[in-house]
């Protein structure tokens, strides 16, 4: 297939047979699973996952790419093709049985609120396979206490295990992009690690807390909390939000929560 990549929508086409081959054995396609691929550009992984699994659909932004695609599956399998937004679908209707095994090259652009856009719709999802900015990875796996731990490691973590595969290089796409990528698996939790009784609140909690990171807790969540509240869940009000874990995080959340009832 020949299709010019478009800026406006962060195409970086996979060509590598190799880390095609890794990702496939890594998402590991069974004929039971309800598969989504999102921006199968010019179907690289989406050919060896229809092989693999006898269905798939897809959702592909771009109206141009939809035409070839159809045409390279015909004979692979069973394919059903979405023109539309990734960010503006809603997942959970894509399936009546099986819980959704969504995978994907993210375009760099779109992959943080495209995230956050699968994490509300977690409940019918099985687990989650992306090609992301390394950068991105490393924040998804981040711990309390690093420099890429934050607002994105936190919520993530709150409703995900996040295990980072494998690192990919510029050279694999085309045109390379100018950052590494990496490649992660996200399995949302069929029990959350921690009780939050409002999950508005612990989104509010958090992006107030790294709204500014050099910030002190009694500085930023200043109009939430008063500094005794803070104390008294037993977090340090001249802690910074980067050293504080989901249980903290939630536990503030929580406090905020009653007092709001």
């Amino acid at each position: 297939m020949t299709h010019k990549p478009r800026k406006r929508f962060g195409q970086h086409f996979l060509h590598d047979p190799a880390i095609i081959s890794r990702i496939v054995a890594s998402i590991n396609p069974k004929p039971s699973d309800t598969l989504v691929e999102i921006g199968p550009g010019r179907g690289a992984i989406t050919l060896p996952l229809l092989r693999a699994a006898g269905r798939l659909q897809v959702i592909e932004l771009d109206r141009d790419l939809i035409g070839p695609l159809e045409v390279q599956c015909r004979d692979a399998g069973e394919l059903t093709l979405h023109n539309a937004d990734a960010l503006r679908v809603d997942f959970c209707t894509l399936t009546t049985t099986t819980p959704l095994r969504v995978v994907g090259n993210l375009p760099y652009n779109i992959s943080t609120p495209l995230l956050f856009h699968l994490l509300a719709q977690s409940r019918c999802i099985a687990d989650m396979h992306f090609m992301l900015q390394k950068e991105v990875v490393d924040r998804l796996a981040a711990t309390p206490g690093s420099s890429q731990y934050g607002r994105l490691s936190v919520m993530v973590q709150y409703r995900c295990a996040v295990t980072p595969l494998f690192t990919i290089g510029a050279g694999a796409f085309r045109p390379p992009p100018r950052v590494e990528s990496a490649f992660v698996r996200l399995v949302p939790f069929t029990k959350l690690p921690v009780e939050v009784h409002d999950e508005d609140l612990l989104a509010t909690v958090v992006q107030q807390a790294f709204a500014q990171r050099r910030k002190t807790l009694r500085n930023a969540l200043k109009g939430l909390f008063e500094e005794h509240e803070i104390r008294e869940l037993g977090v340090d009000p001249a802690a910074r939000a980067e050293v504080l874990g989901i249980r903290e995080f939630a536990a503030l959340a929580n406090c905020a929560a009653e007092r709001r009832n």
